[in-house]
């Protein structure tokens, strides 16, 4: 581990709860779910607003073509941003499940892997367990079809493919681990395995590096954590507020973006002064993989 923990700087503040953090075209994107914006931001610090959705959660992709893909939990559905701007619907999830929605990546094909948590985050709570094993993973193929691809997931979190494509990788929040599947050539799973066990975590939005390494992001512990396969823990950086997700991104892919923000439970997002942040740390590997 390293001995010599870096310090992360503030690129960006004022944001509700910031989540979903993508490097994309020279800038960092990531959704506010508390304002439900998809916003960019530039090394400078310097915010646009890409699109409006009221939901939550909220989450994004792109597809080949350069198209943004916007996850909207509240109505079940998988948003295509067209080139005028105005979102459409690519994918109707409510046919499969209308249980929050909550992660997405997109592989190298146009196919988006998308997860759900299995329960009722607000009306159910998340202490004490509550669904545990009810999380699943779906395809929504490129013209929009939908089938489920994984189930049995402990709150599933975030999601990265691997530099090959061959592996998908996804943060079980309540297990306390990062799973491996294998990807086949249809796009279906198999192969289920722990990749990282991570005793002690809860490990939410993740990303790969060039290294075969793993971020995940903690929001109990306020921190990232960077493991390797096995679950070694290579580096950690301490945050003084609850780290959400985190995404590798600016020159050579080799600075850790972190979506930080304090937390009082799912009931008070939105509610009080805006705790949110983007955090800057350098990394020691550069980004690969998807998203």
């Amino acid at each position: 581990m390293s001995s010599d923990p870096a310090v992360p700087r503030v690129l960006v503040d004022g944001i509700v709860m910031g989540e979903s953090p993508r490097w994309h075209g020279g800038r960092l994107w990531f959704c506010d779910w508390g304002v439900g914006e998809v916003v960019a931001v530039d090394l400078d610090g310097r915010r646009e607003v890409m699109a409006r959705i009221d939901s939550l959660p909220l989450s994004i992709d792109w597809l080949p073509g350069d198209r943004l893909v916007v996850v909207d939990s509240k109505r079940h559905r998988l948003l295509r941003q067209e080139p005028g701007g105005t979102l459409v619907t690519h994918a109707d999830l409510a046919a499969v499940s209308t249980h929050p929605w909550n992660e997405i990546v997109v592989d190298d094909r146009g196919r988006a892997y998308v997860n759900s948590i299995g329960f009722d985050m607000l009306g159910a709570g998340m202490a004490d367990g509550a669904g545990t094993g009810q999380g699943f993973v779906v395809l929504v193929e490129a013209d929009g079809a939908v089938r489920g691809v994984a189930e049995g997931l402990s709150f599933p979190n975030g999601m990265a493919i691997t530099a090959d494509g061959s592996t998908l990788l996804v943060a079980e929040s309540y297990a306390g681990c990062l799973t491996a599947f294998a990807i086949g050539p249809d796009g279906d799973l198999s192969g289920q395995r722990v990749w990282a066990q991570v005793d002690g975590s809860a490990p939410d939005g993740i990303c790969v590096d060039a290294d075969g390494a793993a971020w995940y992001a903690d929001v109990p512990n306020r921190r990232c954590v960077r493991v390797a396969e096995g679950g070694e823990v290579l580096d950690v950086v301490e945050a003084d507020r609850g780290c959400f997700a985190c995404a590798l991104g600016g020159a050579g892919g080799r600075t850790l973006f972190i979506a930080a923000a304090n937390w009082a439970g799912p009931d008070a997002i939105g509610r009080g002064e805006p705790t949110g942040v983007v955090l800057t740390v350098a990394a020691p590997a550069g980004k690969t993989g998807r998203p």
